[in-house]
């Protein structure tokens, strides 16, 4: 009985139903038409016109499926052909074109006028149904229409897949429904005996010495026995065995005749293919020694044959692509293995992995036999062969790094990429080239289902996946003999066994990234979708991981991106997987993982639609992110999308975030039109109960203390930022307020001492990277004004190198001040001078602001210590022109250095007035070196003025700054300085 349609479960035992199934794939297309039809209908009798369209019907069908394709039907003239359902080959774009030739010949020997488009590309089809859709079957169509009487048109694609059996011309077309030119290629002339690809045999043979010994030895032993072997290359398609056959070829040439036959996948009279191409070029009458004999006589007279030749002198008979052979044809090989005595004969035959699939027992317990399977090439070797294919061609170092990942080892791919890269005309994105594509697609294709469905499922979770989830993903059929359609997966070289990253399960890698796209690539998007789905929650329920969150918003995030793409929103799922998305984001900063986090971030909020309020909660550390990579221009959306919600908490939200943008980008306000509004917000986020809020508003409010150089006050900011954020139980935020707390120990007024205890105490609380990294700096800073530099270099090394590594370039480059410090302090001016240099071409690069101006304004300082003063007052200009409005400390250190040049230049009337301004404004901050600096400054004014005691008390004033500090080299200098006056 057979069941209906609408089935899920069978109507007799209740067993589950394999449901019809949809698969993505690339497909070459091809339709022919007749010109003239109509002329031809009022020119003959319609008994001749329908015989003259039966026997076009008819020829045209067994051209096509003579090539492979599938005939998808015939309408009025025009006949449809899909090659590539249901299973794809690797030529399919040349057994169309192929067929296309063919058929124009075949139908205008009918006195027909045909007319043939063919074109590859991607489509969606019913598994075992030729009836396929796709905008390929639309540009194939256009192209047949197009085409001149006895012409063949095919596309870009195709054109690719096929260039070295054709020579085609260029055709630019305006083709109907299409909005731009689409390239096409007139066939000009096509070769019936070339292969799909042309690979480059004279290449210098790299990295397989020793397959290439362990050939030869086998073959010695053939010859110094008279005896028959059998050596069997296995190894995936293009991973170099005919490479290393055609190396050997060479090498043993003057020594034995060799002979080669290649089996054919498709075409008539196939079984014996190989072997009357190898007869031939022996010179025997191959219709005799096969002719009408039976598979057992054409095996003796086969053995005869190759005997006789083998008596006179070694033979080496090379058969490729046994894979596709019959198995007639390969128990005649066994039988001239097993029967063959007294001569060398040494039976080379090449094949893919899954002849041991279709033939397990292959060469098996012969003395005589030898398999070898064939291992990519590594990394140094692929390298290399990149280097004999380029010639003199040049590559950039990203470039042939990626073909290297892409590629992972196999020549062909190897040859391909660069291929790609050529044509396109330069050196750039590494793309998948459509010969690899059509290549694993044909792989995957010619699994049975089963194992299809397993490396389907494996796929979706990636490159390693483990067998619980593909169990869980999988039907009840597939999953009742699971492990064994996982070993026969790994017999045929498409896994293998991987460390399981899952407690108590086990794991698989693909051989190949690219097999696991071509696998993950036949899903339709809804069956990705909910693949997808199940399994990130799958993995909520059964697993715990690092990455949990991360792991679990991917794969939510593909399930929502793909069903958008098919017209379906889900605004839970959405939410959900922003959701993860957002908490891995938060983590990776926490971390000091910059990048990852912007991503994530990024990621996180494109999922959900404007004014959603889960959107908008996101974007203040959207923001944040964005600001410690430097992207300062991308901060202004985020800013402007919190304004425009209409929401007063999102506006003080917005209020928050406007003044770091500012100081970053040097397009801030004053600092009292910012503190006002920070206030403003602060009242607005305390009225409405968001402690989140006001720890940011907090810590902003502190920073603007902090640039306002009032340790104190801003160490009251970030304690308030601190207590908020540990209400809202936000560690992130507390993190932000503990990495201030920390630092301003090293540029306040509390003692040495005291501040190294602090820091302590903080660091002690702290959870991540962020006030780890600052404590080993501001710990490097203490230590270099005690005077122990050796430990103060190692700190300040420890609290950088981790933001380099993490990709925080801004807060990277920004700490190039503390090794400055450092060194300064140990009287290293130029290795000072050095260090910061570097970071402001980098900063500068990024139009940062904030930073640039302040390392400007130092260089400034130190030139002047070197007495170099014309490129000090350069720098002074550059550190005036970046600096804030609102940057107190850059704007009056730049006035005290000015001051400096001039009075050396004996300028001194502008010499003092720069002095005043810079001891006015240090006056109203309590950071040690801006004070004490400015006061050394207007010393050195004073002393050129000839005002000596008004210079004493100002240096004494400074050296009690230090005191009180406990900057003890400072300190020590100016006695030696004092002591002189």
């Amino acid at each position: 009985m057979e069941n209906p349609g609408d089935f899920r479960f069978c109507g007799r035992c209740g067993a589950p139903l394999e449901q019809a199934r949809e698969v993505r794939k690339t497909v070459t297309v091809l339709f022919c038409d007749l010109t003239g039809s109509t002329a031809m209908g009022e020119r003959l009798d319609p008994e001749a016109v329908r015989a003259t369209m039966r026997r076009y019907y008819e020829e045209s069908r067994q051209v096509l499926e003579r090539h492979g394709g599938t005939v998808e039907k015939f309408i009025g003239d025009a006949v449809m052909a899909v090659f590539g359902v249901p299973q794809a080959h690797e030529d399919d774009a040349l057994r169309a074109v192929r067929a296309a030739a063919e058929l124009v010949e075949a139908v205008t020997a009918l006195g027909l006028e045909p007319r043939v488009g063919v074109n590859t590309g991607e489509v969606v089809a019913g598994e075992g149904d030729a009836l396929v859709v796709g905008d390929a079957v639309n540009v194939a169509a256009r192209l047949e229409q197009v085409a001149e009487p006895g012409e063949i048109l095919i596309g870009a694609e195709t054109s690719r897949l096929v260039r070295d059996a054709v020579l085609v011309e260029p055709v630019e077309l305006a083709l109907k429904g299409k909005s731009a030119p689409v390239d096409a290629f007139r066939l000009l002339r096509l070769d019936p005996t070339a292969p799909g690809l042309e690979r480059h045999l004279d290449s210098p043979l790299v990295g397989r010495q020793r397959e290439l010994q362990r050939l030869k030895d086998d073959f010695e032993h053939a010859v110094s026995q008279s005896s028959s072997q059998l050596f069997t290359l296995l190894g995936p398609a293009g991973v170099g065995k005919s490479r290393l056959v055609a190396e050997f070829m060479r090498d043993v040439g003057d020594s034995a005749n060799v002979v080669t036959g290649r089996c054919l996948h498709y075409g008539e009279g196939i079984t014996y293919w190989p072997l009357v191409e190898v007869l031939l070029q022996l010179g025997a009458d191959a219709e005799a020694v096969l002719g009408m004999a039976t598979p057992a006589e054409a095996a003796v007279a086969t053995r005869h044959v190759l005997e006789s030749e083998a008596l006179e002198r070694p033979l080496v008979v090379v058969f490729d692509d046994i894979q596709w052979a019959e198995p007639t044809f390969l128990e005649l090989v066994e039988h001239i293995v097993d029967w063959s005595r007294g001569a060398a004969i040494f039976l080379l035959c090449i094949a893919r992995p899954e002849l041991l699939e279709l033939q397990p027992s292959w060469g098996g317990g012969k003395p005589n036999a030898t398999s070898l399977l064939l291992e990519p090439l590594g990394e140094g070797e692929a390298s290399s062969l990149i280097d004999n294919l380029l010639g003199e061609t040049e590559l950039s170092t990203a470039t042939r790094t990626r073909i290297l990942e892409a590629s992972q080892g196999n020549p062909l791919f190897v040859e391909e990429m660069l291929l790609m890269i050529r044509e396109s005309g330069g050196d750039g994105e590494v793309e998948v080239p459509p010969t690899i594509q059509a290549l694993l697609q044909a792989r995957i294709d010619r699994l049975a289902a089963p194992e299809r469905s397993v490396i389907e499922r494996g796929s979706v979770e990636g490159e390693v996946f483990h067998r619980l989830p593909v169990a869980e993903l999988a039907s009840q059929q597939v999953r009742s003999d699971l492990d064994g359609h996982l070993k026969r997966l790994i017999r045929n070289e498409l896994i293998r066994p991987e460390p399981a990253r899952l407690p108590g399960d086990d794991a698989f890698r693909f051989r190949h990234l690219l097999i696991r796209d071509a696998a993950y690539e036949s899903l339709p998007k809804e069956t990705r979708a909910d693949l997808h789905e199940r399994f990130a929650l799958w993995v909520e329920e059964h697993v715990h991981l690092v990455e949990q969150d991360e792991i679990v918003g991917y794969h939510l995030e593909q399930a929502v991106k793909y069903r958008r793409e098919l017209g379906r929103d889900e605004p839970q799922l959405a939410r959900h997987a922003s959701e993860r998305l957002s908490v891995s984001g938060r983590d990776a900063r926490m971390r000091g993982d910059h990048p990852a986090a912007i991503t994530l971030l990024e990621r996180a909020v494109d999922l959900l639609s404007a004014g959603d309020p889960a959107r908008l909660e996101l974007l203040p550390d959207l923001a944040d992110a964005r600001l410690d990579l430097g992207q300062f221009e991308r901060v202004v959306l985020s800013i402007e999308e919190l304004e425009a919600a209409g929401d007063e908490r999102w506006s003080a939200y917005a209020a928050v975030i406007r003044p770091m943008y500012g100081a970053f980008s040097g397009a801030d306000r004053s600092l009292e039109e910012s503190r006002e509004e920070i206030l403003g917000a602060i009242e607005t986020l305390r009225r409405l109960g968001d402690d989140a809020g006001l720890a940011r508003a907090y810590s902003v409010l502190g920073s603007l203390h902090w640039t306002n150089c009032r340790a104190r006050d801003a160490g009251v900011a970030f304690r308030e930022a601190l207590a908020h954020a540990l209400a809202a139980r936000d560690p992130l935020l507390a993190e932000g307020a503990r990495e201030m707390l920390v630092t301003l120990n090293s540029h306040g007024p509390t003692p040495r001492a005291e501040a190294e205890a602090e820091v302590e105490r903080v660091r002690a609380d702290a959870r991540g990277l962020i006030v780890e990294s600052s404590a080993n700096r501001a710990l490097g800073r203490l230590a270099a004004m005690r005077g122990d530099f050796d430990e103060a270099r190692v700190l300040v090394e420890r609290g950088r190198t981790p933001l380099r590594e993490a990709g925080s370039i801004i807060w990277y480059l920004a700490t190039s001040q503390a090794p400055a410090q450092v060194e300064e302090l140990a009287g290293n001016y130029d290795a000072a001078l050095q260090v910061l240099r570097e970071a402001f071409d980098e900063l500068d690069a990024l139009g940062e602001h904030a930073f640039t101006s302040t390392n400007a304004m130092i260089m400034s300082s130190l030139l002047c210590k070197l007495d170099r003063e014309d490129e000090a007052a350069e720098w002074i200009d550059v550190a005036r022109r970046l600096s804030p409005a609102s940057d107190i400390a850059t704007l009056a250190g730049v006035d005290y250095v000015e001051a400096i040049v001039l009075a050396r230049r004996g300028e001194l009337e502008a010499a003092h007035a720069l002095a005043e301004r810079a001891l006015l404004q240090a006056e109203k901050s309590d950071f040690w070196d801006l004070r004490a600096g400015s006061r050394e400054a207007a010393a050195e004014v004073m002393e050129r003025s000839g005002r000596s005691t008004e210079a004493r008390r100002l240096l004494e004033e400074a050296r009690a700054v230090y005191v009180e500090k406990g900057v003890t080299v400072r300190v020590e200098r100016l006695d030696a300085l004092l002591a002189e006056l």
